[in-house]
């Protein structure tokens, strides 16, 4: 618990929801940003009809409730990739793809000060390890992308800390002896490996640099899990891996957009139609390629992306589950099971678990020395990421940090490190 009101917050920009931390004594460090929740979903839906946006759980329902506009999710993935320095359309007019991040940073910092009843100028914002991986330079320009939108929203001093790090100073917060642990945070958009030493006599040390043995990254996260289920488990039934008259296979490319958070529009772009239509003449079942347009024509993209998403997170608790589409074709439903979702990612599953064995390489440390595998980030409660991590480090002590509020927790005690009191 703080003794002091901290000067600064930390805000953890996610790619499927967001947080921000303040330090202030007796009070919780995450900022309530929503109807009284800590996170507020990266979503900003433009409605058309009431000529306004808004953003989080208030966007993905007036999506739902089928008012007419643009749903923008994933946010956070446009950062060091190459549509960031694109636009797309909103109601006529050209929105860059750097404007549309800016209105997003802007609402969560416009909403964390309202909750703290003050202004921030200093930030802590987290950073993946790796916004881009295996190029440096891209890396560089997305965390300066970033730092750029911040100070265009009105931050006037702007430091970055690694989200594992930070979930490990919220991990420490609570421990009472050291240990070696691994911090495993499996966001939306990145995995994320942080090999620290922790224990509570470090806690007040402003500088940690000799404690972080190892750090590392993957750019896997929750929504490639959710890509995977879409396009093994639902869209065959809208014809994907279907065949041509001519034997050749469908082309992927509107099935990719589809089952990708930040491409779903692209589906809906008078040249994919028009593609659409050239090859429905040659489809072997036309049938089932009539699903895929309704499923254009109605703009329903973001809603079984939506589904597929609550079907990935059902089956975390369970072996199977059944998505109804009927809002497609009355009575078409689709049976998932656990063990054909953890066959889709299983490939994944192999590049997170070569990261971690990398990271042990790297610092020099056999599994058995790592007394505790810290999991946090949203997408670490899908149960096959957590095992092939455990079958890595058999002895280790696993522990649950808040999946949501982990790294949010840590940039908070960051900022008063870094910042001090108010």
């Amino acid at each position: 618990m703080a003794a002091h009101t901290a000067r600064a917050c930390g805000i953890d920009f996610g790619t499927s929801n967001s947080t921000v931390g303040w330090l202030r004594p007796e009070q919780p460090a995450l900022l309530t940003l929503e109807d009284g929740k800590i996170t507020l979903p990266s979503v900003v839906f433009f409605n058309y009809e009431e000529d306004h946006s808004v953003f989080g759980r208030m966007a993905l329902q007036e999506y739902i409730d089928g008012y007419e506009g643009r749903l923008m999710r994933s946010l956070k993935s446009l950062l060091g990739s190459s549509l960031i320095d694109s636009q797309t359309e909103v109601q006529g007019r050209a929105l860059p793809f750097r404007q549309l991040l800016t209105l997003f940073i802007k609402e969560l910092k416009l909403r964390a000060e309202s909750a703290a009843g003050r202004a921030f100028d200093e930030v802590v914002l987290g950073r993946p390890v790796y916004f881009v991986d295996d190029n440096p330079q891209a890396d560089k320009l997305a965390e300066d992308t970033l730092a750029e939108i911040a100070r265009q929203v009105g931050f006037k001093d702007i430091s970055f800390q690694l989200e594992p790090i930070a979930a490990a100073f919220d991990y420490e917060a609570g421990i009472e002896r050291e240990e070696l642990v691994l911090i495993v945070d499996i966001g939306g958009g990145t995995s994320d490996f942080t090999l620290i030493r922790l224990s509570p006599e470090r806690r007040s040390v402003a500088e940690r640099r000799d404690d972080i043995l190892a750090t590392g990254g993957v750019h896997i996260g929750g929504t490639d899990f959710d890509r995977q289920l879409s396009l093994h488990g639902v869209m065959p039934l809208f014809g994907f891996k279907s065949r041509l008259r001519n034997n050749a296979e469908m082309p992927s490319s509107q099935y990719f957009n589809l089952a990708t958070w930040h491409t779903i529009n692209f589906a809906y772009t008078r040249k994919a139609w028009m593609d659409l239509q050239d090859v429905h003449r040659d489809a072997s079942e036309p049938a089932v390629l009539d699903r895929l347009f309704r499923l254009i024509q109605q703009r329903a993209g973001h809603w079984l992306a939506m589904e597929v998403e609550a079907a990935k997170i059902a089956l975390s608790n369970q072996d199977q589950h059944t998505l109804r589409l009927d809002q497609i074709e009355p009575g078409l439903q689709c049976a998932l099971g656990r063990e054909e979702f953890n066959q889709s990612i299983d490939g994944m599953l192999r590049q997170i678990g070569k990261t971690v064995d990398q990271l042990l390489t790297d610092a020099q440390v056999r599994a058995e020395q790592i007394d505790t595998v810290f999991f946090t980030g949203g997408s670490s409660g899908v149960p096959a990421l957590r095992d092939s991590v455990s079958a890595l480090l058999p002895q280790a002590r696993h522990v649950e940090g808040n999946l949501f509020g982990s790294i949010g927790n840590g940039l908070a005690i960051e900022a008063f490190k870094r910042y001090g009191a108010a």
